[in-house]
């Protein structure tokens, strides 16, 4: 009896979950759309009236008796596994309350993609990288009057809707006061589909997707013709990199860079033959995105084998490249590109994507057998590379390829990026090599000489201590711990007098032939040394590549940033400053620090505000003995006392503070 039962609740279920002639194909949700009259579908004009049934994983069955339906796209419409548009009479959540609220949606078939995730991992990639409107992808078995199709991807239409393209849809009719500045969809088409119009300046066809071409009168289209005019005038014209007079401020630079990255990325040779943007109302910015139609990217398409080490800007299809290379001129556009891109990689999107196929990999699995049994997976469907005889090889490729894309994309983007100026240069507590720009030779010290030798990691005549010095900077050797200095005589100025020797002598921060200026020059993190009192530059004696070539006191030109004789790289070493060198460096939230002169035996602190130094100052000695105190804007010497370990303590703003520091 109790065997009878169970068999009996198992009939009872079985019966409730198939739903007679509905039943679920693998693990995927099904969808059964059975045309009226088993009516082929044949245009991708004309709708065809038709049923249809959706079966969720859990086998719950919604059905729609009248659904629209018709083909779609261009390339892929001629392949033999063909894809669809849906169009339900009322809107509906499809796909769920995250998704659109919609009548159209899209079944994309993905033949000519083996993996089948070209176009899902692209729109997880526009989701990771903050693009605000990223396609569903619900994967799902089709059923068409009875025939089963294969995998397929329920996906959105691009069109104007919360939860799509989220912007105003303009009204139809338009009331005679309406406000025209916007929604409005736009479309980079190859094709010349629809609604298409041919831009002024740079010639791009240019699609209206909305207002529909039913709907839009000519006021709108004039209207959004010379928006798009106003742009490529202003990124034509010769102050085009000007924030306020150029292109930027007609561009939403974050969806123009995220969308710019994604394409680039996943390397679609289509991605500026086909590109979506739009225009709000009341705002004169163009947006960009959403991502759309990525079947044939991530190398998998023959016009071009090989994109691995190639950015789509150079060899991809499109007009859009017309605008994006005008914006590769743009030093603003390629440093925004390069800092961007390394925040994704910072941020993982390598292995983001890498998840994202993996998890779909595994869902998909026995979908995907049964795709392939009826498609065949050595079946040339469009432009594949590649036809291998497992899926897994496929998957494979893949994911070399964006493993190995996104290295080349790093450097590709940091080639683009213009040099920064050189910095203003700011010393740390690091030994310094002086390097002439032409010969690549350090600064040293042979005696009390300065001359160029061959630059020699262990060479400590090539160390030098650079430090702020009454405004300026002083340099001392490290091996004879005396000063560069300039010993220039008689009446100076920037060019007269000129061809001393430098040497170097006792350090003395008053003594302004001691002092320099380390002025910037140029983008390749190149210096000039500028002596404080003769007013002229260190130059490389002739420009000569041998040992032991002097450094002169020389001429203070507009040549500066020119001769590279002139011209020096000061780079840190891999060697921190020893206590005896730094001396305190204690910098506090008030912006001020407390520093030791090793050489004047002084103790002083300085400051941005000098009127804030208004404390005062205890130093004690190790033992506790107070030896002296000082108002913080005093200098206090601590010659007379023996060389050991100090404690300086000050209260400032309420805090105590205490160091210790080695004579």
């Amino acid at each position: 009896m109790k065997n009878r039962v169970i068999l009996l609740l198992i009939i009872c279920f079985f019966s409730v979950s198939v739903h007679g002639q509905w039943t679920l194909k693998t693990n995927l949700p099904a969808l059964y759309i059975n045309t009226f009259d088993g009516r082929n579908i044949t245009s991708k004009t004309n709708y065809v009236n038709a049923q249809l049934v959706y079966m969720d994983e859990e086998s719950h069955v919604t059905k729609w008796d009248t659904i629209q339906i018709r083909g779609r796209g261009n390339s892929t419409w001629n392949m033999s596994k063909k894809p669809y548009r849906i169009k339900f009479l009322k809107k509906q959540r499809f796909l769920g309350e995250e998704r659109a609220n919609a009548k159209s949606w899209t079944l994309l078939a993905n033949a000519g993609d083996k993996t089948m995730l070209r176009n899902a991992i692209t729109s997880a990639m526009g989701e990771f990288a903050g693009l605000p409107f990223n396609p569903a992808c619900k994967f799902v078995d089709l059923i068409m009057n009875g025939t089963y199709m294969g995998t397929y991807q329920i996906s959105d239409q691009v069109d104007i809707k919360k939860k799509r393209v989220n912007i105003v849809e303009q009204d139809y009719p338009l009331e005679p006061d309406a406000d025209i500045s916007g929604g409005y969809l736009l479309e980079v088409d190859g094709f010349q589909d629809g609604n298409c119009f041919i831009s002024s300046v740079y010639n791009v066809p240019i699609r209206i997707h909305s207002p529909d071409e039913d709907e839009i009168n000519n006021e709108q289209n004039q209207y959004i013709k010379k928006h798009v005019s106003i742009f490529e005038n202003c990124l034509k014209s010769s102050d085009f990199t000007h924030p306020i007079k150029g292109y930027r401020r007609l561009i939403d630079s974050t969806t123009l860079v995220n969308w710019f990255l994604c394409t680039e990325i996943s390397g679609n040779i289509d991605g500026y033959y086909s590109t979506y943007f739009y225009k709000n109302q009341a705002d004169s910015i163009f947006y960009w995105g959403p991502l759309w139609d990525y079947d044939v990217a991530y190398n998998n398409d023959r016009r071009i084998p090989n994109t691995y080490n190639s950015l789509m800007t150079d060899v991809g299809y499109g007009m859009t490249k017309a605008w994006l290379n005008r914006m590769w001129e743009d030093p603003w556009f390629s440093r925004l590109v390069n800092r961007r891109y390394n925040e994704l990689l910072d941020r993982g999107f390598v292995e983001y994507l890498y998840q994202k196929i993996d998890s779909l990999t595994n869902l998909l699995s026995r979908s995907i057998q049964l795709n392939y049994e009826k498609w065949g997976i050595r079946t040339r469907m469009y432009n594949e590379i590649v036809l291998y005889s497992s899926y897994d090889q496929y998957v494979y490729d893949l994911k070399d390829y964006i493993s190995k894309h996104s290295e080349f994309l790093q450097q590709a983007f940091a080639n683009r990026k213009p040099l920064d100026p050189t910095p203003s240069f700011s010393p740390k507590d690091y030994f310094y090599r002086i390097t002439n720009s032409n010969t690549k030779k350090a600064m040293e010290t042979n005696g009390n000489a300065v001359v160029q030798y061959t630059n020699l990691e262990d060479r400590l005549t090539e160390d030098w201590i650079i430090k702020r010095a009454n405004g300026h900077f002083q340099i001392i050797n490290r091996d004879n711990e005396m000063a560069l200095n300039d010993p220039t005589t008689g009446a100076v100025g920037p060019t007269t007098n000129i061809g001393t020797a430098l040497n170097t002598a006792i350090p003395d921060t008053i003594d302004t032939r001691q002092l320099w200026d380390i002025i910037p020059q140029g983008t390749d993190g190149y210096y000039n040394l500028l002596n404080v009192y003769s007013q002229h530059i260190a130059n490389l004696n002739g420009g000569s590549n041998a040992d032991g070539t002097k450094i002169l006191s020389y001429t203070n030109d507009n040549r500066n940033g020119e001769s590279k004789n002139r011209l020096w790289m000061i780079t840190p070493t891999k060697e921190q400053l020893p206590i005896e060198y730094t001396g305190i460096r204690e910098l506090e939230p008030d912006n001020y620090a407390l520093a030791y002169d090793p050489f004047t035996k002084e103790l002083h602190f300085g400051s941005d505000t000098p009127e804030a130094l208004s404390f005062k100052v205890y130093v004690y000695s190790l033992s506790g003995k107070l030896i002296g105190t000082f108002l913080a804007n005093e200098r206090f010497s601590i010659q007379q006392f023996a060389d050991d370990v100090y404690i300086v303590k000050w209260n400032c703003g309420g805090k105590t503070k205490s160091v210790k520091f080695k004579k």
